[in-house]
């Protein structure tokens, strides 16, 4: 994937020259080259394109879930390249809700525990840990399912438990991966 936009003052998200390479024993992949772009607050963006064609791997460098092999990514005008774990870490849970394509639900925890879970990890003191995930889960559809583990309910199911555990945090970006690709059309 290839892509050159200017930036902006109001830049929430900012990639300059985002390239990321994996060495696979003498192979070099490409997954992405020279990316730039910036997103403004509160504005919604799709990137599409063919499967193997690097969206997941940028979702997860804007998410800073992995690092650039070169370039800069700035989330709020900080480069991301110069915080510490506990910054990344805190960045994550506090302003970055994610749905992962591939769900990434506790397999021995009910709906309800798993998007408990990043309020547990931001030790949110103000609200009701429970209450807020109720909330969440009955927005999404599944306000009877909250006591249901991920095998006890369907594939639609899940990704709308893990689209609750995205948005339970309120945060400022969220990072979806294909997020209603097992959902039913009447759901999605």
């Amino acid at each position: 994937m290839s892509v050159s936009v200017s930036p902006r003052d109001d830049s929430a998200i900012e990639c300059i020259g985002l390239t990321k390479t994996y060495d696979l024993g003498t192979e070099q992949v490409h997954a992405l080259r020279c990316v730039s772009f910036s997103i403004a607050r509160g504005e919604f963006v799709a990137i599409m394109g063919a499967s193997g064609s690097g969206k997941s791997t940028l979702a997860n460098l804007i998410g800073a879930l992995d690092t650039p092999t070169s370039g800069e990514l700035k989330i709020d005008r900080k480069s991301v390249s110069s915080m510490s774990s506990d910054e990344l870490a805190a960045l994550r849970n506090q302003s970055i809700g994610f749905v992962f394509q591939q769900f990434n639900l506790m397999a021995r925890m009910t709906a309800l525990e798993n998007v408990k879970l990043p309020l547990v990890y931001a030790s949110n003191s103000g609200d009701d840990p429970d209450a807020r995930a109720r909330s969440c889960l009955r927005q999404v559809g599944l306000g009877e399912r909250l006591h249901h583990r991920p095998n006890q309910l369907s594939g639609g199911q899940q990704q709308r438990v893990a689209i609750a555990r995205a948005l339970v945090n309120d945060p400022e970006i969220v990072i979806a991966d294909e997020p209603t690709g097992a959902m039913a059309r009447q759901t999605a």
